[in-house]
């Protein structure tokens, strides 16, 4: 049976009228920017509900839209699991309902390289990495844009819960209204090349509009539970996934003192602030308090622990980063006062970053921060608008 045409299939599914996207700058500024008529937009089908609602929300804008569905993950190898099958069969369904051509291509090979082999190089450095922000530079707005690209599209669209702004000079990142589910975050590392090919139609949206839109578009995938944690991952512990690819090396936990607590199997296995899966909680000669993992000593491969969720080992007044990248213009080469998160769906610190040398950069918070990670990314703000961030190297106190 013949699929209908996109726009008829919009005109009879209730809802809303959809929110105006803001209009993504043209490179260089060379064309004129294009009805959404003339407009071919591929959207990021993942087979969940955010983006089954972003393509839903072009089409009633009145572009061309298509999907694509990537897969970024062999199961075929034995230590993976990412349940792809399931996945595309929800995104196969939003694109019948819609009328929608499908594409599917495969980016294992691009995620592999570009991607797991950095999440598995940090871990063995003893940091602790966000394989996310990399994978949304390299794989979703790098590998999939690409590929739009050479498919004739003029750009791409997502899910993400962020919004774009190209009306003052250049192209900004901005939060989206959703507080809660904000993405910028994990959107820090993308060029202007690449925001200017991209569109995020839930920018202005709630997660509980998206839903009901879902709903009542008819999506056979509207309760479909959010991904969590780490596509490769799935279900597993993360313990038993990580052991197929870095050896494990077993040593002790320790306190301030140097009092041996117990034996951790790896301090790959292990992260700052780190509260559950220690095996040390019970004991008579403590004061009772959980213990927290405070850092790494990878010399002598041992984890120390305190007590107390602010212990003052725990908590730190500044960091040093480096691999800064800034969004719209050049890092800046003077301190500039802002604000950070130095973990998703963190509140804005407001702080101070200052140029150190060219490499790297230090923050000073106005407020002591729990568990400052190395590995994980600190993102700056200014506002709504997401200035950029990099990757937290080391931590002090002033």
């Amino acid at each position: 049976m013949a699929q209908p045409a996109g726009n008829a299939v919009h005109r009879r599914l209730s809802g809303r009228a959809a929110l105006s996207p803001v209009t993504a700058a043209q490179p260089g500024g060379e064309n004129p920017v294009k009805r959404p008529a003339d407009t071919r937009v591929i959207v990021g089908l993942s087979g969940g509900v955010d983006s089954a609602v972003a393509a839903l929300q072009l089409l009633e804008q009145g572009f061309q839209v298509e999907g694509l569905f990537m897969k970024n993950w062999d199961e075929d190898d034995a230590a993976g699991h990412c349940p792809a099958a399931e996945d595309l069969a929800d995104a196969e369904a939003v694109a019948e309902r819609l009328g929608m051509k499908l594409h599917k291509v495969n980016f294992s090979a691009e995620y592999w390289d570009r991607v797991f082999e950095y999440f598995l190089a940090e871990y063995r450095a003893g940091r602790t990495p966000n394989p996310d922000v990399l994978c949304n530079r390299e794989i979703k707005f790098r590998a999939f844009l690409d590929h739009a690209l050479s498919l004739g599209a003029d750009g791409i669209a997502t899910g993400h819960y962020a919004r774009i702004d190209s009306t003052s000079g250049g192209v900004r990142l901005l939060k989206g209204v959703d507080a809660n589910k904000d993405q910028s975050y994990f959107l820090y590392l993308l060029t202007q090349e690449q925001l200017s090919h991209s569109r995020f139609p839930l920018g202005g949206m709630h997660k509980d509009e998206v839903r009901a839109r879902a709903r009542r578009a008819g999506f056979p995938n509207h309760a479909k539970k959010d991904s969590t944690g780490i596509c490769f991952i799935g279900e597993r512990r993360f313990n038993t996934f990580l052991k197929q690819y870095l050896p494990a090396q077993p040593g002790e936990i320790v306190d301030e003192t140097g009092r041996v607590l117990g034996e951790h199997q790896g301090l790959m296995y292990h992260t700052i602030g780190q509260r559950q899966g220690l095996g040390i909680g019970g004991r008579a000669d403590s004061s009772g308090a959980p213990w927290y993992v405070a850092d790494k000593d990878l010399e002598h491969n041992r984890l120390l622990v305190v007590q107390g969720g602010n212990h003052p080992r725990l908590l730190h007044t500044g960091l040093t980063l480096t691999r800064l990248h800034w969004i719209n213009g050049p890092a800046p080469g003077q301190p500039l006062a802002c604000s950070a998160r130095i973990r998703y769906r963190q509140s804005d610190q407001p702080c101070l970053l200052e140029p150190l040398d060219g490499q790297h950069w230090q923050v000073r918070f106005d407020s002591a921060q729990r568990a400052v990670t190395p590995g994980q990314a600190v993102v700056f703000y200014q506002g709504e608008e997401c200035l950029g961030g990099g990757t937290i190297e080391n931590r002090f106190n002033t």
